[in-house]
């Protein structure tokens, strides 16, 4: 009986927690974040905007400067499978302008308004999601 009970809790537990990963992976989009990606205080973020912001992101993990981020560089961003299609050189890396190409990828599927500018809500969509981890 207390097995039972004990198994009972245990798959609650795990079931719990699994479905709490994906809401982990979320990234917050709020005003602090907004403030970063849209300098010019019109409320959105443009290419421009989001392409400048990846050029920081780019620095951030590139911190050995070999100009060069691998899976373990983007690791959390960037799946295996889609490095090796932003990687036209095939050398297992994406170098700045590889990088750049993946952000302007993003953030076209995030703009569905194909308006070339992306409001909060469109930042908190699942596209806009995955633009977000490229850029902030």
């Amino acid at each position: 009986m207390i097995s039972r009970i004990l198994l009972s809790v245990s798959i609650a537990l795990g079931a719990s927690a699994l479905l709490a990963l994906p809401a982990a992976a979320k990234v917050k989009i709020d005003a602090a974040l907004m403030k970063v990606l849209d300098p010019d205080n019109d409320g959105t973020v443009d290419l421009a905007e989001a392409k400048a912001a990846g050029a920081e992101a780019f620095k951030k993990l590139d911190a050995d400067n070999s100009g060069k981020l691998d899976a373990k560089k983007l690791a959390g961003r960037v799946k295996a499978k889609e490095l090796k299609k932003a990687d036209p050189d095939h050398d297992g890396t994406l170098d700045q302008s590889e990088y750049e190409a993946l952000v302007e990828k993003r953030f076209i599927a995030a703009n569905r308004a194909h308006d070339g500018k992306l409001k909060m809500g469109q930042l908190k969509s699942h596209a806009g999601q995955r633009l977000v981890k490229l850029i902030d």
